[in-house]
């Protein structure tokens, strides 16, 4: 009878997601990639594809390499704000003008903390000039102040729309309830707990030779405020200037699936945990059915419903819950299985390409009862 090593993953199986990986950069397909698959919280050691950068001569990818997450960053910020809810100091109904009074204007008065969480406030995603004010190198904080006098695409709580500014506008309540900076409140709160030592909201305090590089193209790399540029590495965004590593990832995705501790360090209570990762959406009784159908949100996480996301794949357990990114990353979480999987590329259209699906398909393939 075949016996399964303590964590019940088949290694043979996992080695095809490894094997994945190294084709699609030997390909040409992806020009980095990290892994860390973990089950019931012993992970694996991360494995790593390709170089730093684009040019052919650059250092390979390490386990300490340091990732630009992108909108993974979202949960995390949501987190940081769900930390004042189990504190006392916000309730999810406040209206947001109530922390932020120049927000309250074009119907705006009527956005919920909570549909910052859910992608149903009527905010857009980004802000109409988001390319003229990074050109600009504008401030974080000339964007939350265009996000104020925005006008909403829908009343809130009638739809679901993804949106950044929404996630922008929770990292200024936090700031605003707490006095300090959201950089530092996740430094205090979060990672120093967590032991996430090579993770930063913006890249102050990270070694700049251990961040990967992003493909954003040859016309792109010129900018000067693209994703490999100092402005952005500095900006800081709440929806998306996070980075981390994926064993630093690891520690705060089994936290969740510890019900809110990771190494004896308790950070979110189980209350948060069960709340940020139940289904927030489909009880909105003003969203229509076909809205809800196949889009389901926690506070923060994105959930998997009854079809996929391509992110995740098609193979995730219903329940289970995470987020991807532009710069081509995706995190899940399957508590079904007590299974983890971080995988950061550098390759933004690998999820547009099925390569983080197909990728997660080959990860779930391996866990074992």
């Amino acid at each position: 009878m075949f016996k399964l090593n303590p964590i019940e993953i088949s290694l043979e199986r996992l080695d095809k997601a490894y094997r994945f990986l190294e084709e699609s950069v030997q390909s040409g397909k992806l020009p980095g990639a990290a892994i860390l698959v973990a089950r019931h919280g012993i992970p694996v050691a991360p494995r790593c594809f390709g170089r730093m950068y684009l040019k052919p001569d650059s250092p390979p990818i390490r386990p300490d390499t340091i990732f630009l997450v992108a909108s993974v960053t979202k949960p995390v910020t949501v987190a940081a704000a769900m930390l004042l809810v189990e504190r006392g100091k916000i309730l999810l109904d406040d209206p947001v003008c109530s922390i932020v009074p120049e927000f309250g204007n074009r119907g705006k008065e009527q956005i919920q903390i909570r549909h910052l969480m859910t992608h149903t406030s009527g905010l857009p995603d980004m802000l109409p000039e988001n390319q003229k004010l990074r050109e600009q190198h504008a401030p974080l904080k000339e964007f939350v102040r265009r996000m104020c006098a925005l006008a909403l695409d829908f009343p809130p709580g009638t739809n679901i729309q993804y949106q950044s500014c929404g996630i922008a506008m929770l990292g200024e309540i936090v700031e605003r309830v707490e006095g300090i900076s959201l950089p530092e409140f996740l430094r205090r709160e979060i990672f120093q707990p967590l032991g996430m030592k090579d993770t930063s909201l913006g890249a102050q305090g990270l070694q700049a030779d251990r961040i990967a590089h992003v493909n954003v193209g040859a016309e792109m790399e010129s900018k000067d405020w693209t994703w490999n540029k100092p402005y952005w590495w500095n900006f800081g965004a709440p929806w998306g200037g996070m980075f981390s590593t994926v064993s630093d990832m690891f520690r705060f995705c089994q936290a969740f699936l510890n019900g809110g501790e990771f190494g004896g360090v308790r950070v979110f209570s189980p209350a948060t945990v069960q709340t940020m990762t139940s289904d927030q959406t489909t009880p909105m009784p003003n969203i229509p059915q076909p809205v809800k159908f196949g889009q389901v949100w926690g506070l923060g996480w994105r959930l998997q419903p009854a079809i996929s996301w391509s992110y995740f794949g098609n193979m995730i357990s219903p329940g289970a819950y995470g987020h991807g990114g532009a710069t081509g990353t995706v995190v899940w979480v399957d508590p079904v299985r007590e299974m983890v999987c971080i995988l950061f590329t550098t390759q933004p259209s690998a999820s547009s390409e099925g390569l983080l699906g197909r990728c997660s398909n080959l990860v779930a393939a391996s866990a074992m009862k």
